[in-house]
Protein backbone atom coordinates (compact mmCIF):
# COMPACT_ATOMS: atom_id res chain seq x y z
CA UNK A 1 0.00 0.00 0.00
CA UNK A 2 1.11 3.51 -0.41
CA UNK A 3 0.76 5.45 2.61
CA UNK A 4 0.48 9.72 1.73
CA UNK A 5 1.83 11.56 4.34
CA UNK A 6 1.35 15.06 5.08
CA UNK A 7 3.64 17.20 3.69
CA UNK A 8 5.78 18.49 7.04
CA UNK A 9 6.85 14.82 7.04
CA UNK A 10 9.75 15.42 4.34
CA UNK A 11 11.37 17.70 6.82
CA UNK A 12 11.50 14.87 9.98
CA UNK A 13 15.09 14.44 10.11
CA UNK A 14 16.63 11.74 12.17
CA UNK A 15 18.64 12.33 15.44
CA UNK A 16 22.35 11.84 15.19
CA UNK A 17 22.72 11.42 18.62
CA UNK A 18 19.47 8.54 18.89
CA UNK A 19 21.86 7.11 15.61
CA UNK A 20 25.04 6.84 17.41
CA UNK A 21 23.64 5.13 20.95
CA UNK A 22 22.49 2.62 18.82
CA UNK A 23 25.59 2.13 17.12
CA UNK A 24 27.93 1.84 19.79
CA UNK A 25 25.17 -0.22 22.31
CA UNK A 26 25.80 -3.03 19.95
CA UNK A 27 29.63 -3.38 21.20
CA UNK A 28 32.18 -2.96 24.47
CA UNK A 29 32.37 1.22 23.62
CA UNK A 30 33.29 3.73 26.06
CA UNK A 31 30.65 6.02 25.51
CA UNK A 32 30.92 10.05 25.52
CA UNK A 33 28.43 10.88 22.62
CA UNK A 34 24.94 10.56 24.78
CA UNK A 35 23.75 13.68 27.20
CA UNK A 36 23.65 11.39 29.83
CA UNK A 37 23.41 11.90 33.98
CA UNK A 38 25.12 8.85 35.51
CA UNK A 39 22.28 6.43 36.64
CA UNK A 40 24.12 4.96 39.66
CA UNK A 41 23.79 8.58 41.41
CA UNK A 42 19.92 8.43 41.01
CA UNK A 43 17.90 9.29 44.43
CA UNK A 44 16.60 5.37 44.13
CA UNK A 45 15.01 5.39 47.56
CA UNK A 46 13.77 8.76 47.80
CA UNK A 47 11.77 8.07 44.45
CA UNK A 48 10.19 5.15 45.58
CA UNK A 49 9.47 6.35 48.93
CA UNK A 50 7.79 9.55 46.85
CA UNK A 51 5.34 6.67 44.79
CA UNK A 52 4.63 4.92 48.17
CA UNK A 53 3.47 8.14 49.46
CA UNK A 54 1.26 8.89 46.46
CA UNK A 55 -0.54 5.00 46.11
CA UNK A 56 -1.08 5.88 49.45
CA UNK A 57 -2.93 8.81 49.17
CA UNK A 58 -6.10 6.45 47.73
CA UNK A 59 -7.34 5.78 44.22
CA UNK A 60 -7.86 9.30 43.30
CA UNK A 61 -4.34 9.30 42.61
CA UNK A 62 -4.64 7.39 39.41
CA UNK A 63 -7.59 9.60 37.76
CA UNK A 64 -6.91 11.86 35.12
CA UNK A 65 -5.82 15.17 35.81
CA UNK A 66 -5.34 18.76 34.69
CA UNK A 67 -3.43 19.66 31.32
CA UNK A 68 -1.65 22.29 32.79
CA UNK A 69 -0.12 20.01 35.21
CA UNK A 70 -0.50 18.99 39.49
CA UNK A 71 -1.23 22.20 41.29
CA UNK A 72 0.99 21.33 43.96
CA UNK A 73 3.88 20.86 41.83
CA UNK A 74 3.61 24.37 39.93
CA UNK A 75 3.63 25.82 43.05
CA UNK A 76 6.78 23.88 44.44
CA UNK A 77 7.96 24.94 41.09
CA UNK A 78 7.17 29.03 41.13
CA UNK A 79 8.43 28.93 44.67
CA UNK A 80 11.91 27.61 43.49
CA UNK A 81 12.13 29.78 40.56
CA UNK A 82 12.05 32.99 42.88
CA UNK A 83 15.57 32.00 44.42
CA UNK A 84 16.38 32.88 40.77
CA UNK A 85 14.63 35.68 40.75
CA UNK A 86 12.12 34.89 38.41
CA UNK A 87 8.78 35.54 39.63
CA UNK A 88 6.00 34.22 38.29
CA UNK A 89 2.52 32.28 40.08
CA UNK A 90 1.80 28.39 39.06
CA UNK A 91 -0.84 30.01 37.15
CA UNK A 92 2.06 30.44 34.34
CA UNK A 93 3.52 27.34 34.60
CA UNK A 94 2.81 24.35 31.92
CA UNK A 95 3.96 20.93 33.02
CA UNK A 96 5.16 18.69 30.01
CA UNK A 97 6.63 15.93 28.98
CA UNK A 98 10.38 16.83 29.35
CA UNK A 99 11.57 20.10 28.46
CA UNK A 100 11.97 18.54 24.88
CA UNK A 101 7.90 19.13 24.48
CA UNK A 102 7.49 22.72 25.02
CA UNK A 103 10.27 23.42 22.30
CA UNK A 104 7.39 21.29 20.43
CA UNK A 105 4.60 22.81 21.68
CA UNK A 106 6.12 26.53 21.10
CA UNK A 107 7.19 25.54 17.74
CA UNK A 108 3.73 24.55 16.85
CA UNK A 109 2.17 27.62 18.24
CA UNK A 110 4.35 30.02 16.87
CA UNK A 111 5.67 28.54 13.46
CA UNK A 112 4.29 28.87 9.88
CA UNK A 113 6.43 27.00 6.78
CA UNK A 114 9.01 29.31 6.00
CA UNK A 115 9.26 31.10 9.30
CA UNK A 116 12.64 31.65 10.87
CA UNK A 117 13.85 30.95 14.12
CA UNK A 118 17.24 32.39 15.35
CA UNK A 119 19.64 30.84 17.06
CA UNK A 120 23.31 30.05 18.49
CA UNK A 121 25.31 28.26 15.95
CA UNK A 122 26.20 25.46 16.72
CA UNK A 123 23.01 24.56 18.97
CA UNK A 124 20.72 22.14 20.15
CA UNK A 125 19.91 19.78 17.75
CA UNK A 126 16.82 17.97 18.81
CA UNK A 127 15.75 21.57 18.98
CA UNK A 128 16.82 22.15 15.44
CA UNK A 129 14.90 18.62 14.59
CA UNK A 130 11.71 20.11 15.99
CA UNK A 131 11.99 23.30 14.52
CA UNK A 132 13.06 21.71 10.95
CA UNK A 133 9.07 19.70 11.60
CA UNK A 134 7.08 22.56 11.38
CA UNK A 135 8.81 23.56 8.63
CA UNK A 136 10.57 26.70 10.15
CA UNK A 137 13.89 27.37 9.53
CA UNK A 138 17.33 28.11 12.26
CA UNK A 139 19.73 30.58 10.84
CA UNK A 140 22.74 31.15 13.05
CA UNK A 141 23.98 33.74 14.80
CA UNK A 142 27.36 34.82 15.48
CA UNK A 143 28.40 34.10 19.07
CA UNK A 144 31.80 34.28 21.29
CA UNK A 145 32.37 32.95 24.86
CA UNK A 146 30.08 35.38 26.39
CA UNK A 147 26.79 34.78 24.33
CA UNK A 148 25.37 35.56 20.76
CA UNK A 149 27.19 38.65 19.18
CA UNK A 150 24.79 42.36 19.70
CA UNK A 151 25.11 43.53 16.32
CA UNK A 152 24.99 40.11 14.08
CA UNK A 153 21.75 39.93 16.63
CA UNK A 154 20.13 42.61 15.49
CA UNK A 155 21.26 42.54 11.61
CA UNK A 156 19.63 39.40 11.44
CA UNK A 157 16.02 40.57 13.52
CA UNK A 158 15.91 43.43 10.93
CA UNK A 159 16.75 41.23 7.79
CA UNK A 160 14.62 37.95 8.71
CA UNK A 161 12.07 39.22 11.07
CA UNK A 162 12.21 35.40 13.11
CA UNK A 163 8.99 34.06 15.11
CA UNK A 164 11.62 34.04 18.20
CA UNK A 165 14.58 33.48 19.58
CA UNK A 166 15.88 30.04 20.35
CA UNK A 167 18.67 30.19 23.51
CA UNK A 168 20.94 28.04 25.95
CA UNK A 169 22.62 30.67 27.88
CA UNK A 170 23.62 28.75 30.87
CA UNK A 171 25.80 25.50 30.29
CA UNK A 172 25.23 25.11 26.48
CA UNK A 173 24.37 22.15 24.43
CA UNK A 174 26.55 21.37 22.57
CA UNK A 175 29.19 23.86 23.22
CA UNK A 176 28.93 24.43 27.05
CA UNK A 177 28.79 27.96 27.35
CA UNK A 178 27.72 30.72 29.84
CA UNK A 179 26.63 33.81 28.48
CA UNK A 180 27.94 36.97 30.31
CA UNK A 181 25.18 39.02 32.33
CA UNK A 182 25.89 41.92 29.98
CA UNK A 183 25.44 39.89 26.69
CA UNK A 184 22.01 38.36 28.48
CA UNK A 185 20.87 42.30 29.13
CA UNK A 186 21.58 42.73 25.33
CA UNK A 187 20.05 39.93 23.58
CA UNK A 188 16.84 40.95 25.98
CA UNK A 189 17.16 44.93 25.08
CA UNK A 190 16.95 43.46 21.05
CA UNK A 191 14.15 41.26 21.73
CA UNK A 192 12.24 43.36 23.37
CA UNK A 193 13.47 46.72 20.44
CA UNK A 194 11.97 43.92 17.70
CA UNK A 195 9.01 42.55 19.77
CA UNK A 196 10.10 39.16 19.54
CA UNK A 197 10.17 36.04 22.03
CA UNK A 198 12.50 34.48 23.35
CA UNK A 199 12.92 30.51 24.49
CA UNK A 200 15.08 30.40 27.31
CA UNK A 201 16.28 26.74 27.77
CA UNK A 202 17.96 25.63 30.71
CA UNK A 203 18.50 22.13 31.15
CA UNK A 204 21.53 22.72 32.94
CA UNK A 205 21.65 25.73 34.86
CA UNK A 206 21.24 23.33 38.50
CA UNK A 207 24.94 21.82 37.74
CA UNK A 208 27.21 24.87 38.11
CA UNK A 209 30.28 23.88 39.63
CA UNK A 210 31.45 27.14 40.97
CA UNK A 211 28.86 28.04 44.23
CA UNK A 212 30.36 31.21 43.92
CA UNK A 213 28.93 32.69 40.88
CA UNK A 214 25.50 33.71 39.38
CA UNK A 215 24.21 33.07 35.81
CA UNK A 216 21.18 34.90 35.88
CA UNK A 217 18.38 33.69 33.70
CA UNK A 218 16.71 35.40 31.04
CA UNK A 219 13.79 35.26 32.81
CA UNK A 220 14.86 36.69 35.80
CA UNK A 221 15.80 40.41 34.19
CA UNK A 222 12.20 40.43 32.16
CA UNK A 223 8.92 42.12 32.88
CA UNK A 224 7.30 39.07 32.32
CA UNK A 225 6.28 39.72 28.49
CA UNK A 226 9.48 38.38 26.59
CA UNK A 227 10.92 35.19 27.71
CA UNK A 228 9.46 31.86 27.77
CA UNK A 229 11.50 29.76 30.23
CA UNK A 230 12.07 26.02 30.48
CA UNK A 231 13.46 23.53 32.32
CA UNK A 232 13.19 19.94 33.57
CA UNK A 233 13.87 17.43 36.18
CA UNK A 234 15.94 14.90 33.82
CA UNK A 235 19.06 15.76 34.51
CA UNK A 236 18.41 16.57 38.41
CA UNK A 237 15.93 13.79 39.74
CA UNK A 238 15.73 11.04 36.71
CA UNK A 239 14.56 11.13 33.01
CA UNK A 240 12.49 8.69 33.13
CA UNK A 241 10.01 10.59 35.08
CA UNK A 242 10.14 12.89 31.51
CA UNK A 243 8.90 15.90 33.67
CA UNK A 244 9.44 19.51 32.25
CA UNK A 245 7.81 22.85 32.92
CA UNK A 246 7.64 26.40 31.22
CA UNK A 247 6.91 29.45 32.52
CA UNK A 248 6.14 32.58 31.02
CA UNK A 249 3.77 35.54 29.83
CA UNK A 250 0.18 34.44 30.13
CA UNK A 251 -0.88 34.33 26.81
CA UNK A 252 1.67 31.65 25.42
CA UNK A 253 0.96 29.99 28.34
CA UNK A 254 -2.72 29.40 27.55
CA UNK A 255 -1.81 28.80 24.20
CA UNK A 256 0.75 26.42 24.60
CA UNK A 257 -1.99 24.56 27.49
CA UNK A 258 -4.46 24.16 24.47
CA UNK A 259 -2.05 23.20 22.06
CA UNK A 260 -1.12 20.23 24.86
CA UNK A 261 -4.54 19.42 25.41
CA UNK A 262 -5.17 18.53 21.93
CA UNK A 263 -1.83 16.36 21.70
CA UNK A 264 -2.31 14.36 25.03
CA UNK A 265 -4.61 15.93 27.37
CA UNK A 266 -1.86 15.92 30.15
CA UNK A 267 1.73 14.47 30.81
CA UNK A 268 1.79 11.48 33.47
CA UNK A 269 -0.41 12.92 36.68
CA UNK A 270 1.26 10.26 38.72
CA UNK A 271 4.79 11.08 37.99
CA UNK A 272 4.08 14.52 38.64
CA UNK A 273 2.20 13.88 42.02
CA UNK A 274 5.52 11.82 42.75
CA UNK A 275 7.83 14.42 42.00
CA UNK A 276 5.83 16.87 44.39
CA UNK A 277 6.34 14.28 46.88
CA UNK A 278 10.35 14.07 46.56
CA UNK A 279 10.39 17.93 46.52
CA UNK A 280 8.16 17.90 50.09
CA UNK A 281 10.48 15.09 51.33
CA UNK A 282 13.44 14.60 50.04
CA UNK A 283 16.59 17.03 50.12
CA UNK A 284 16.61 17.76 46.72
CA UNK A 285 19.04 20.52 47.13
CA UNK A 286 22.00 18.55 49.15
CA UNK A 287 21.44 15.89 46.34
CA UNK A 288 21.99 18.26 43.30
CA UNK A 289 25.08 19.97 45.42
CA UNK A 290 26.50 16.36 45.42
CA UNK A 291 26.23 16.10 41.87
CA UNK A 292 27.76 19.14 41.40
CA UNK A 293 30.62 17.77 43.18
CA UNK A 294 31.24 14.52 41.44
CA UNK A 295 30.34 16.09 37.83
CA UNK A 296 33.04 18.55 38.34
CA UNK A 297 35.67 15.82 39.36
CA UNK A 298 34.41 14.48 36.47
CA UNK A 299 34.87 16.82 34.30
CA UNK A 300 38.27 18.07 35.73
CA UNK A 301 39.24 14.40 34.66
CA UNK A 302 38.74 15.07 31.15
CA UNK A 303 40.07 18.49 31.26
CA UNK A 304 43.58 17.57 32.44
CA UNK A 305 43.71 14.95 29.70
CA UNK A 306 42.97 17.32 27.11
CA UNK A 307 45.55 19.57 28.67
CA UNK A 308 48.19 17.04 28.12
CA UNK A 309 47.08 16.23 24.10
CA UNK A 310 49.23 18.35 22.06
CA UNK A 311 47.74 18.49 18.72
CA UNK A 312 47.69 21.35 16.40
CA UNK A 313 44.75 23.44 16.28
CA UNK A 314 43.05 21.72 19.58
CA UNK A 315 40.27 24.03 21.10
CA UNK A 316 38.02 23.90 23.90
CA UNK A 317 36.90 25.93 26.97
CA UNK A 318 36.53 24.63 30.29
CA UNK A 319 33.22 24.31 31.32
CA UNK A 320 31.95 26.14 34.24
CA UNK A 321 29.12 23.53 34.52
CA UNK A 322 26.46 21.34 32.49
CA UNK A 323 27.43 17.84 30.93
CA UNK A 324 29.64 18.85 27.68
CA UNK A 325 33.08 19.50 26.43
CA UNK A 326 32.97 21.43 22.75
CA UNK A 327 36.05 20.10 21.07
CA UNK A 328 37.67 21.66 18.05
CA UNK A 329 40.32 19.75 15.46
CA UNK A 330 42.28 21.09 12.67
CA UNK A 331 39.97 22.23 10.01
CA UNK A 332 41.44 19.10 7.50
CA UNK A 333 40.20 16.59 10.69
CA UNK A 334 36.35 15.23 9.62
CA UNK A 335 34.71 14.58 13.15
CA UNK A 336 31.97 12.35 10.96
CA UNK A 337 34.42 10.25 9.05
CA UNK A 338 36.52 9.85 11.86
CA UNK A 339 33.56 8.58 13.94
CA UNK A 340 33.56 4.69 12.89
CA UNK A 341 37.31 4.82 13.58
CA UNK A 342 36.86 5.69 16.78
CA UNK A 343 33.78 3.00 17.34
CA UNK A 344 36.18 0.80 16.00
CA UNK A 345 38.88 1.52 18.89
CA UNK A 346 36.40 1.48 21.80
CA UNK A 347 35.26 5.25 22.21
CA UNK A 348 32.63 7.52 20.88
CA UNK A 349 31.55 10.94 20.83
CA UNK A 350 28.97 12.91 19.13
CA UNK A 351 30.76 14.72 15.40
CA UNK A 352 29.67 18.69 15.42
CA UNK A 353 28.37 18.74 12.36
CA UNK A 354 24.23 17.91 13.01
CA UNK A 355 24.73 21.10 15.45
CA UNK A 356 24.76 23.41 13.32
CA UNK A 357 22.37 25.91 11.21
CA UNK A 358 23.76 26.46 7.60
CA UNK A 359 26.94 25.33 6.64
CA UNK A 360 28.01 22.66 9.21
CA UNK A 361 31.94 22.50 10.28
CA UNK A 362 33.04 19.23 10.25
CA UNK A 363 35.84 19.55 12.78
CA UNK A 364 34.26 20.06 15.85
CA UNK A 365 32.71 16.96 18.07
CA UNK A 366 31.12 17.18 21.63
CA UNK A 367 31.52 14.87 24.47
CA UNK A 368 30.09 14.08 27.23
CA UNK A 369 31.66 13.88 30.92
CA UNK A 370 28.50 12.96 33.43
CA UNK A 371 27.94 9.27 32.70
CA UNK A 372 31.30 7.80 32.96
CA UNK A 373 33.42 6.97 36.42
CA UNK A 374 36.90 8.90 36.06
CA UNK A 375 38.57 5.21 35.30
CA UNK A 376 36.46 5.10 32.67
CA UNK A 377 37.09 8.36 31.41
CA UNK A 378 41.00 8.15 31.61
CA UNK A 379 40.56 4.77 29.21
CA UNK A 380 38.38 6.24 26.93
CA UNK A 381 40.27 9.23 26.50
CA UNK A 382 43.43 7.69 25.71
CA UNK A 383 41.55 5.58 23.46
CA UNK A 384 40.61 8.74 21.79
CA UNK A 385 43.66 10.35 22.00
CA UNK A 386 45.10 7.48 19.90
CA UNK A 387 42.70 7.83 17.36
CA UNK A 388 42.91 11.72 16.93
CA UNK A 389 46.98 10.91 16.60
CA UNK A 390 46.45 8.82 13.86
CA UNK A 391 44.28 10.61 12.31
CA UNK A 392 47.10 14.06 12.59
CA UNK A 393 49.66 12.05 11.50
CA UNK A 394 49.42 13.09 7.38
CA UNK A 395 48.45 16.78 8.47
CA UNK A 396 52.14 17.14 10.78
CA UNK A 397 54.21 15.31 8.03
Amino acid sequence: MNYTFAQRCGSFQPSAVRDILKVISQGNVISFAGGLPDDNLFPLDAVRDAYERVFASGKHTLQYGLTQGYGPLREKIAERMTRKNVHMSADQILLTTGSQQVIDLFSRIMLDPGDTVLVENPTYLAALQVFQSYQGKGIGVDSDADGMLPDDLEEKLKTYKPKFIYVVPTFSNPAGKAWSLERRKEVLRLAKKYNVVILEDDPYGEIQFNENETYAPIASLDNGETVLYTSTFSKTVVPALRTGWVMGPKPLIQMMNQTKEAADLHSSSLDQQALYQLMAHFDLDAHIANLRTVYKERMNVMLDLLEKTNLPGLKYVAPRGGMFFWVELHEQINTTALFSKAVENGVAYVPGAPFYVGEPKYNAFRLNYTYSVPEKINEGMSKLVHVLEEAYKPINQ
